[in-house]
């Protein structure tokens, strides 16, 4: 069968010799002794926030894409990992987290900060079952309610294997969000747990898993032996993102997401350690290790002490000077010259939903009050948790039930169509209106085909849960003052100046600009925006059959 590809399961997988020198503080040997739970929270704290030394050059614009990005990263091992000793689990865990930084670092400009991690020794704090998505979903509930340590994401490491083709599973989009920002990963050995890691985290970035696309022209991995990293391709561990993977990240970041990573850890797991890339407690700089400071110029940091009249910020070494850090408007504030609202960092629309989801706009307001008042499957305000019937939407809520858009005739870009596409024409005010929508459905029976909470639904009104609601219910922050032109960050932080100018997205990918300097504001992205962080996918690579020959490939 052409459309037949073999999977094997990560323990089943040997290592490169390449990946054999970064696994220097953990085995796969049995465990010994027994220690209690643990979670390590010994973390010293950071330097004037988390600094990188380059050479002294003149700053210029600062990118998405030439700026480093941080995910603060806690790790939690389950019961079946531990086994029977916590410290080498600990080192185990360190490993697999430092090589997936590394292949972040080299290829994302993004680096994997390990800020917490804690250690389940006598059992499993949830069910740790077969299926991964069910074990996504009480890990994370978990996480809400028992740990208090922040971070950007939170994933689980097991010491067992998923009944399933996917090796892990995570919230596509999901991170910065403490119910959404996090995965599973199965287990393996440190390369192949590893990738899997950096897949999770991928798909937490706004990646998208899609076998599909390994054959798509421009998206065709261009490494058929080792494969790309989010794609169904390769007969060995991938090492590579792919060109479009690396896109799919830089339009995340683009239209508003991932705003938590710009924000440089205070504190890290380890003891402060000269050459790790990170300032902290008693350091002024620290470029990393020999070769990256080679690479920066070497002429600021020696010895983790700035030379003279050094001084470092995010980016490059400079003199003198020091960039604010990056925040985006606070919720509520109108977006896209009136049209929509700020919402966890992003302009929410119903027309920048329906270019996302289908590719076309929005219908007209006469579409969704005909159709989301019928309480049918082609226009409703969700389907009730129990009986499984369908909510008829109040003629008040009309706008933040299914979602209307115009034109569509072919399957939504995320998720499965589930039922038929609604078409309904409607002759009003002498003029024909296109009303159309689908039930775009992923894996865990989300549904994409509803408008996004936050997204206006009249005057000093927003969805919420499928209902309309006046602007003051949501209990949003207000700007200190008394003053209407001053403008807030979600970091509390006022702005005189009138107003806070809304980034409009570029025609294309951003190009690298070199070294950056002023600072840029995150989210509030004029009529852009990608699905919202309720996308969930799974993670897992297929490594083809070596004697099917590259005719096996999914």
């Amino acid at each position: 069968d052409a459309n037949t590809h073999v999977v094997y399961r990560m323990a089943d997988i040997r290592l490169m010799p390449h990946f054999s020198g970064s696994t220097r503080n953990s085995s796969d040997s049995d465990f010994n002794n027994d220690y209690p739970v643990s979670m390590e929270t010994n973390q010293p704290e950071l330097t004037d926030g988390l600094k990188r030394v380059k050479r002294q050059v003149r700053r210029g614009s600062r990118t998405v894409q030439s700026e480093t990005k941080y995910i603060e990263l806690l790790v939690v091992n389950d019961y079946d990992l531990m086994r029977r000793s916590a410290p080498q689990t600990r080192n185990f865990a360190k490993a697999v987290v430092n090589m997936a930084d590394a292949i972040y670092k080299e290829q994302l400009n993004t680096r994997i900060v390990l800020v917490a991690m804690e250690t389940w020794s006598v059992q499993n704090m949830v069910s740790v079952g077969d299926d991964p998505l069910m074990t996504l979903r009480d890990f994370m509930k978990y996480r809400k309610e028992n740990i208090k340590e922040k971070s950007d994401a939170a994933h689980l490491l097991s010491g067992r294997t998923f009944q399933s083709t996917r090796s892990g599973t995570a919230y596509i989009e999901g991170i910065c969000s403490p119910t959404r920002g996090g995965g599973v990963n199965e287990y393996g050995n440190v390369g192949p747990m590893a990738i899997t890691l950096c897949q999770s985290l991928g798909q937490n970035l706004g990646m998208m898993w899609n076998k599909d696309r390994a054959t798509a022209g421009d998206c065709r991995c261009p490494d058929p032996w080792l494969g790309c990293i989010m794609e169904d391709t390769g007969y060995y561990l991938p090492r590579k993102f792919s060109r479009c993977s690396i896109e799919e990240y830089v339009q995340f970041l683009q239209q508003g997401g991932g705003s938590c990573l710009f924000n440089k850890p205070n504190k890290l797991l380890d003891p402060p350690e000269c050459g790790n890339g990170f300032v902290e407690h008693g350091e002024e700089c620290d470029c990393g290790s020999q070769v990256d400071c080679s690479r920066a110029g070497g002429a600021c940091c020696k010895k983790c002490t700035l030379t003279h009249d050094a001084m470092c910020s995010n980016g490059l070494c400079c003199n003198r000077c020091k960039c604010p850090h990056n925040v985006h408007k606070l919720d509520g504030y109108m977006c896209n010259t009136g049209m929509g609202r700020c919402y966890g960092g992003r302009c929410k629309t119903r027309d920048a939903q329906c270019l996302a989801l289908w590719g076309h706009y929005a219908a007209d307001r006469m579409c969704y009050e005909k159709l989301n008042t019928e309480g049918t499957e082609r226009g409703n305000c969700g389907q009730d948790s129990s009986s499984h019937n369908w909510i008829q939407c109040n003629k008040q809520d009309v706008l933040c039930g299914f979602l209307l858009c115009t034109n569509i005739t072919v399957k939504p870009r995320y998720g499965d169509l589930h039922g038929e596409i609604t078409s309904l024409t409607i002759y009003h005010q002498n003029k024909y209106l296109d009303c159309r929508g689908g039930h775009a459905v992923l894996e865990d029976g989300t549904d994409l085909g509803y408008v996004e909470d936050g997204t206006p639904c009249g005057p000093n009104m927003m969805c919420l849960d499928h209902r309309c609601l006046p602007v003051n219910t949501f209990n949003l922050s207000s700007c200190p003052g008394s003053s209407f032109s001053h403008v807030c960050s979600d970091h509390g932080d006022c702005s005189v100046y009138d107003p806070i100018p809304d980034p409009q997205p570029p025609d294309g990918p951003e190009k690298y600009k070199g070294p950056s300097g002023t600072n840029i504001i995150i989210g509030s992205i004029a009529g852009a925006i990608l699905l919202a962080a309720i996308v969930l996918g799974g993670t897992g690579w297929g490594f083809k059959n070596i004697r099917r020959g590259r005719s096996g490939g999914g």
